[in-house]
């Protein structure tokens, strides 16, 4: 009997790894965020009944992709260890629920709207982004309160100089704020620094000194936490794929030289 399961086992684990079959998911994944696109737009009866099959098809799928996924788990116990893996079996437990009619009906909507998440955890690089994105947060967070304090100065000193020329963009401190966010996203910014220029013609240096600290500094400096962390995802992801294949580290590699060289030192002597 335990023969025979490991056959299975091993049937699912070949189809769970197959290429063409992991292609079919995307595929079907990519479907379904077209479905839910095609639902925001007015239709007919029979489309909508055509959609509604069609969005049950894919329910079904998915049920059975995660049971492929489970059975070729050779310890099934590790299957629910893994986050990826719990979010994707509560998305499809939750779709299987006939809940479409009722009060719950939006709860249903955005279930299938979160399938498209799916994605990230089929495809191992979009995975790998994610983990690095989540990895850079505490670095990122201390750039980011370094952001505010430079919006809070900035604000403040907004507020405090042209809310005679225009309170709706510098009215208060929070206005301030979104002005700057409006001038940091370059959102027609020349507009809101000309108008100030009439009454303060070096407030340009306001505005520019703004910019080059957050929309060039600060931003290179989280463009480059992220793909450093990027990089020592990447080489933790080579050990870890070294190691299952057995090939040395390169500190096994540095030991290994060390003891030839005592050992030839050892000869010589």
């Amino acid at each position: 009997m335990s023969a025979r399961t490991d056959v299975w086992q091993a049937k699912f684990e070949r189809l769970r790894s197959n290429k063409l079959f992991e292609l079919l998911v995307i595929s079907v994944i990519l479907i379904s965020a077209l479905v839910i696109g095609v639902k925001t737009y007015p239709l007919p009866p029979l489309a909508n009944q055509a959609i509604v099959i069609m969005d049950w098809g894919i329910t079904l799928f998915f049920a059975v992709e995660i049971v492929v996924r489970f059975l070729g788990e050779s310890d099934r116990r590790q299957f629910f260890r893994s986050g990826w893996n719990v979010f994707d079996t509560l998305i499809v437990a939750v779709s299987l629920i006939p809940i479409e009619d009722s009060e719950l009906a939006l709860i249903g909507r955005l279930v299938r709207i979160f399938r498209v998440l799916r994605m990230v955890s089929i495809i191992p690089e979009l995975r790998t982004l994610l983990n690095s994105l989540l990895k850079a947060l505490p670095q990122l967070g201390y750039v980011m309160l370094m952001m505010f304090i430079i919006f809070y100065i900035y604000a403040a000193l907004g507020s405090t100089f042209f809310a005679a020329i225009n309170p709706e963009l510098w009215g208060d401190i929070s206005i301030s704020m979104l002005t700057l966010f409006r001038i940091m996203t370059f959102e027609d910014w020349t507009d809101v620094m000309y108008e100030t220029m009439a009454i303060y013609p070096l407030s340009w240096s306001f505005y520019l000194s703004f910019i080059f600290l957050s929309a060039f500094a600060f931003l290179n400096m989280i463009i480059g936490i992220v793909v450093n962390v990027l990089e020592e995802e990447h080489q933790a992801q080579a050990r870890e794929e070294a190691l299952a294949a057995g090939e040395p580290t390169l500190a096994e590699l540095r030991d290994e030289i060390q003891g030839l060289r005592r050992l030839l030192e050892s000869r010589q002597s």
